[in-house]
């Protein structure tokens, strides 16, 4: 019927213009999802009959309801850890095995009321602890690149089912990385926004101190900033806000950037970055000396002065849910939950305290740039099945560019950024200024159309 891997945006045009019906790009995808969930753990609940309700309520709309829906007929998933009402969210937990919400998070609103077709919940780690989607109650999400490899984490299943053509919007969550891990995993685009970008409404304020957001996965960033125009907003009485843009974010992508100042962070203290990422940057950042960028390495290491502070911060998140059963629970999950839970008040307010006061002071070292990159992981996707004992020693290595953006609030995208000998993605972050989105989203577009990457496909049985 159509190319599986089509973007959001080309999809609606046609759906706008009668080509294809709601319906027919529901079933499209659900047949997929069937066909290549079993081999890949993407999805760990299947909304079939919610999808095609949806695309029938849509077929019911005239022409300008129609035409006036940023997403009519498009196909996206949520993250198992977002809200659905009376659709089972399982947060990768086997104490919330059967857990049905009593309410939809604002998002999961927003992205209906838009014309989305909602195809499920993907898989996630347990309570989104892990930067590897594994170890909990979900299936391991497999690489389509490489099934024997992770998708990564938290929200693997959200971007191993854009690589693998079985739908062109994910919703994820991002509380250190969990966007931009398993998009650099699996070759596709994953934005982190600014902190009080979009809204956790009604379930929570925040996330881990202010570190977690929601954001968009997809194949291009023309479509992440469209679902970002979906996705964004605040709801009165949030407790954090970030400015509106002046204009929709998916324009940006049309916006040309000229003479950019753009800092370059290759490594940390946290760890060793290897051979083929340290190349992979070295590329990207002649791509952007030609389109006419200057390219400054910054002596500035944000991982090392907020990893104790990201500690605490995540151990108390994952302790603040209440766990029934901790013998059910994955071991390297627990952990987390157990540390959290022996922290006093005092221990975690000083932490978050600390914390803002370097975020800021790295914001203010990073003021002169226009945007900073780095690697997104310091190698590529990490095999399956990864020991339990002393994770903690993998962890902070492994995310050493990707958690300091959630401590300073500032948005990020990875984008895909060539490949390794064995055939698995890398990918470039770039970090903007806080709520930076626009000028964020039309630089990341023109590196995309620089040194395009989306014809480059996994071999699917």
């Amino acid at each position: 019927m159509f190319d599986p891997y089509i973007e959001a945006h080309e999809l609606r045009a046609l759906l706008v213009t009668k080509e294809i019906r709601p319906r027919e790009a529901a079933e499209f995808f659900l047949a997929r999802i069937e066909r290549l969930n079993p081999k890949l753990g993407a999805f760990m609940t299947v909304t079939a009959e919610r999808a095609l309700a949806d695309a029938a309520r849509l077929e019911s709309a005239g022409a300008a309801a129609a035409g006036a829906m940023p997403l009519y007929g498009v196909p996206y998933s949520l993250k198992d850890l977002t809200w659905t009402r009376d659709i089972r969210t399982t947060m990768g937990s086997r104490n919330f095995e059967n857990f049905r919400p009593r309410a939809d998070a604002e998002l999961a609103v927003r992205l209906r009321e838009a014309g989305g077709i909602l195809l499920g919940k993907t898989t996630t780690p347990e309570l989104g602890g892990r930067p590897t989607t594994e170890g909990g109650l979900c299936p391991p999400a497999r690489n389509p690149w490489n099934p024997e490899f992770s998708a990564g984490g938290s929200s693997g299943g959200a971007a191993g089912q854009v690589a693998a053509g079985m739908g062109p919007l994910a919703e994820g969550t991002d509380g250190g990385g969990s966007i931009r891990i398993p998009a650099a995993c699996c070759g596709v685009v994953g934005l982190k926004p600014s902190r009080g970008r979009i809204s956790f409404a009604p379930v929570m304020g925040e996330g881990w101190a202010g570190f977690a957001t929601e954001g968009p996965i997809a194949r291009s960033v023309r479509d992440c900033a469209l679902m970002l125009d979906v996705m964004a907003g605040p709801v009165v009485g949030d407790p954090y806000w970030a400015p509106p843009p002046r204009k929709p974010f998916v324009s940006a992508v049309q916006d040309r950037p000229q003479k950019l100042r753009v800092a370059v962070i290759s490594e940390s203290a946290l760890g060793p970055v290897d051979a083929e990422a340290r190349a992979a940057l070295e590329r990207a950042c002649g791509v952007f000396r030609t389109m006419g960028h200057s390219i400054e390495p910054i002596q500035l290491d944000p991982a090392k002065r907020l990893v104790d502070y990201t500690r605490v911060a995540i151990t108390a998140g994952i302790a603040a849910v209440p766990i029934k059963n901790p013998d059910a629970m994955d071991p390297v999950v627990r952990q987390a939950w157990e540390a959290g839970r022996g922290l006093s008040a005092a221990d975690y307010l000083n932490a978050v305290a600390r914390m803002h006061n370097a975020s800021r002071e790295i914001v203010q070292a990073l003021a002169p740039y226009d945007a900073t990159l780095s690697p997104t992981l310091p190698s590529a996707a990490p095999r399956l099945g990864l020991p339990t004992d002393n994770f903690e020693q993998w962890l902070y290595p492994f995310i050493q560019f990707t958690f300091p953006c959630n401590a300073t609030g500032q948005p990020a995208f990875s984008l895909p950024n060539g490949f390794t000998a064995a055939g698995l993605p890398i990918g470039l972050q770039i970090i903007g200024r806080p709520a930076g989105e626009l000028e964020l989203i039309a630089l990341a577009a023109a590196f995309e159309e620089a040194a395009p990457w989306r014809d480059r496909r996994p071999t699917l049985p």
